[in-house]
């Protein structure tokens, strides 16, 4: 073992004795579990096909059980999930979920999250659907694996399963006999396929699910630990600093190696193409070169981009595919009213508060890439098709990134990282973007138009709902080479997989454009571009943002038409009864109807049921207004969820809290800011976000907890009601109703003649 081994091996002891994890970068090529924990990887056959598709949640996709669970003869027991850390907290439910069926304290468990090597193969943690799949995987298999020893256990003890009580990885019989876990190991096989129905324990006997747990990740993060990506050291690991165009499509027309091979540290100067970069011994010498590469270095013209005021009408004319997601007729009463209204979102940015980083590995032939990427599989395929290696020589292993969620820069910055380490054999070699390079080469969640018309009765009841929208595809994730953006500057570039639509039920640009509520002639279309101006992929709920908005804003809108407040319209409208448990225990909380608490200031609430799959949100909120400025203040947001069975409710309280005031700053304040030439957001000041200062005093989530239902996921499905309810809100305040994204600042302010 190296020195490099070493430092990660001590790095992997010290987390275990924190008491229940391992995070995913504790091993390198070379250093291995013991023979008995290797799971099936490479080469393992896997028999997935008809029988696995009824497998509860990832089991499908993965049904070995011994992918999830590992169990030693020493009785140490090794949890696996393929989904990673975002900062929700998943790590710390996953883990309740498999030591609750497992009957042990998280303590005496090692959770080890997504890493090509080791885990499962889950795809993307995106979505919002960690907890509903691999949640739902490892309740099944933890609960299968307990029934599989417990059965050997009460052959080889000779009494009845009934008769044996499971605590802490011992099977103890009631005559006070007992097996470990791993004694039982002889007796029983863990490598077989999933069942498909599960000795589930009694969602009433939980001790762990359903409970407030400690997150295993925070102690490290307020101590300054090594948690993020980040803050990795190796032994001779050295910096690398790119220097990337000005602008999409810009070609690398001259530069001169020795303004920076000439500097104090520097080890080499990258060049492949289009891709340029500075490696130096250390950070600040790395800095210093790619500031000198950068000066010597010239680009030629780029691709010009649209003038910002007509990117929504070009989107109409750059349509190529319409999708009718929803087409319904029934008999409904004439309709006596009809309103219309026009919605459009600016582009907006992910604004990780940490650069994208990633360190790369090339060592006897295996290239190991540490990643904040949130699909670490796709990455790994990606990558080997880039460097043209066989996949089972490429590892990528997850590692929490500061600020990370959505499609940002963390597989372009692995990118890069996988392709100095090439040049540099046997040195890991860091690689962390700069933050203009962050701000204006991540991939913006798209630009959209959105467009509905309805009609009441003279009931006050909706009787048709016509809705469009415009957009491109909102997830341009790594299927290919040519997804990474390094790729496509290469001497030899690799071209992007085409862009399709996400289908429905879960959706895209279309996420959550057809409305939960109950209307007898509905009828939605997506207008889909392939192609957009700017780069755009995955920001946190996708379309559902936009959708959600729009609906929720003309709801109010329709609400006012009927003369009916609009809670009770909403309500009026749905035969779901979660979705009117929610409504109804937001309203009360809130104190619904009441007058706004706070001078120049107005109320507005909002409903959605997150991809109408998951988690049913309702939220009321007060805000403040001064005209002068434009400037909009959440004072108080009151929100009721239902997500099925909850895992850990403070977790859950956290996600829906952090969405709201995520949601807030995309609602009110952000906007990508671009011109014909460029990106013209390139840091803080051209792109503000929310400060502390404009956090509401209040901000309350009120859960209803359903124990024994499906997890319902919840990390994403604050963001579209939050930004109904401040639009709501606004209307209340000033009368004025904003259609356009964000809905304060310089416009709001316009409109008051100030």
């Amino acid at each position: 073992m190296d020195k490099c081994d070493e430092e990660f091996s001590a790095g992997r002891r010290h987390f275990l004795s924190s008491g229940a994890l391992v995070v995913g970068f504790s091993l390198l090529p070379g250093s291995q579990l013991p023979a008995q924990q290797v799971i099936a990887g490479e080469g393992a056959v896997v028999h997935i096909g008809k029988d696995t598709q009824n497998l509860a949640g990832s089991l499908k996709t993965n049904p070995l059980l011994d992918a999830w669970i590992k169990i030693t003869p020493t009785n140490q027991i090794t949890v696996f999930t393929g989904k990673v850390e975002l900062g929700t907290g998943v790590r710390t439910a996953l883990l309740q979920i498999a030591a609750e069926e497992l009957r042990t304290a998280p303590s005496l468990v090692t959770f080890l999250t997504a890493d090509t090597l080791l885990s499962p193969d889950e795809g993307l943690t995106a979505g919002s659907h960690t907890i509903a799949d691999s949640g739902t995987a490892l309740l099944n298999a933890a609960a299968q694996v307990r029934g599989l020893l417990e059965g050997a256990a009460a052959k080889r003890l000779n009494v009845d399963v009934s008769q044996l009580v499971v605590r802490d990885a011992r099977i103890t019989a009631s005559d006070g006999r007992s097996m470990t876990f791993g004694d039982t190991l002889q007796y029983v096989d863990l490598h077989r396929n999933a069942s498909q129905t599960s000795p589930l324990s009694d969602p009433k006997t939980f001790r762990l699910i359903g409970t407030p747990m400690q997150r295993v990740d925070i102690p490290g993060k307020v101590t300054g630990g090594s948690n993020y990506v980040q803050d990795l050291k190796m032994q001779d690991m050295v910096h690398a600093r790119v220097v990337l165009p000005p602008v999409y499509g810009a070609p690398l027309v001259q530069t001169n190696d020795h303004a920076a091979l000439s500097l104090p540290g520097v080890l080499a100067v990258f060049r492949d193409g289009n891709v340029l970069a500075a490696i130096a011994q250390d950070e600040w010498q790395a800095i210093v070169a790619q500031r000198a590469l950068s000066a010597v270095t010239k680009w030629g013209i780029g691709r010009t981009l649209p003038a910002p005021e007509s990117v929504h009408d070009q989107l109409k004319s750059i349509a190529t595919e319409r999708i009718e997601i929803a087409n319904q007729n029934a008999p409904s009463a004439p309709a006596a009213h009809t309103l219309s209204a026009r919605y459009i979102k600016r582009y907006l940015m992910h604004g990780s508060i940490g650069p994208s980083c990633s360190i790369g590995l090339l060592k006897d032939g295996t290239l190991t890439v540490w990643t904040h990427s949130q699909g670490v599989y796709p990455l790994r395929d990606a990558l080997a098709e880039m460097l043209d290696m066989p996949k089972n020589r490429v590892r990528c292993i997850h590692v929490e990134g500061s600020g990370c969620y959505g499609h940002n820069g963390a597989d372009d910055v692995a990118a890069h990282a996988a392709l100095f380490a090439r040049a540099m054999p046997g040195r890991p070699v860091r690689v962390v973007w700069m933050r203009d390079q962050e701000h204006t080469w991540e991939p913006y969640t798209p630009a959209m138009v959105t467009e509905v018309s309805a009609s009441l009765n003279t009931s006050g009841r909706i009787v048709d709902w016509q809705y469009a929208l415009w957009s491109c595809s909102h997830n341009e994730r790594i299927v290919n080479a040519g997804r990474l953006m390094p790729a496509t500057q290469l001497e030899r570039p690799f071209v992007s997989a085409p862009s399709v639509p996400m289908v429905q039920p879960e959706g895209g640009g279309d996420r959550n454009a057809i409305p939960l509520y109950a209307v007898p002639n509905i009828r939605v279309e997506n207008n889909f571009s392939p192609t957009m101006p700017l780069r755009t992929s995955a920001l946190r709920g996708l379309g559902a943002h936009m959708n959600v908005f729009s609906i929720e804003s003309f709801m109010d809108e329709l609400a006012m038409a009927a003369h009916v407040d609009p809670v009770q319209f909403r309500l009026t409208h749905l035969d779901d009864q979660r979705a009117i448990d929610v409504i109804k225990l937001a309203a009360k909380e809130f104190g619904w109807p009441r007058a706004p608490r706070h001078p120049r200031a107005g109320v507005g609430f909002a409903f959605a049921k997150y991809k109408n799959l998951m988690a049913y949100v309702a939220i009321a909120v007060e805000i403040s207004v001064e005209p002068e400025t434009g400037t909009v203040h959440l004072e108080e947001a009151v929100a009721a969820v239902d997500t099925g069975q909850i895992v850990n409710p403070d977790g859950v309280k956290n996600q829906i809290a952090g969405g709201i005031l995520q949601s807030t700053s995309w609602t009110l304040y952000e906007e990508l800011r671009f011109d014909t030439q460029r990106i013209r957001s390139f840091d803080w000041s051209t792109y503000p976000i929310m400060r502390f200062s404009q956090v509401p005093q209040t901000v309350a989530v009120h859960l209803i907890d359903r124990p024994g239902t499906p997890f319902l996921g919840a990390a994403e499905a604050a963001m579209g009601p939050t930004a109904g309810a401040l639009a709501n809100a606004l209307f209340n305040a000033t009368g004025k109703r904003q259609r356009a994204l964000p809905i304060a600042g310089d416009r709001l302010r316009a409109q008051f003649n100030l």
